[in-house]
């Protein structure tokens, strides 16, 4: 089991960037698959990027391709969500979640265990 704990959220104005940090507990976290997600206000929660346990496979949703960096250093069981030119669509709380590496899946399901999440706002 892995306990994660989101932070650097806040309020930012668009095109502006920010850096989520993900830090879990644990000798485990180096061995998980980990991801990060966003639900906006009434709306379904999606999946932002993936990165697998060793940082070979990394997956993006179209919406944030080039924009947003995922990465990992599992030295200190933390992995990041570099944000830049960020868009009000971007609004959201962001969650962190983790998964035992086994096959490299995207799909929020997927994931048993998740953050309290982080808000992210970016004002127009």
């Amino acid at each position: 089991q892995v306990q994660l704990a989101e932070s650097g959220g806040g309020l930012v104005q668009a095109g502006g960037s920010l850096r989520l940090s993900c830090t879990g507990s644990g000798r485990a976290f180096g061995s998980r698959h980990m991801g990060w997600f966003r639900q906006a206000s009434g709306k379904d929660r999606e999946t932002v990027a993936v990165i697998s346990w060793n940082g070979e496979n990394i997956y993006y949703t179209d919406s944030v391709k080039g924009r947003f960096t995922i990465s990992r250093d599992n030295s200190k069981n933390t992995m990041y969500l570099q944000m830049a030119s960020l868009e009000p669509g971007d609004t959201a709380v962001y969650y962190c979640a983790a998964r035992v590496a086994t096959r490299f899946t995207t799909a929020p399901g997927d994931f048993p265990w998740w953050g309290q999440g982080t808000a992210v706002t970016v004002s127009s």
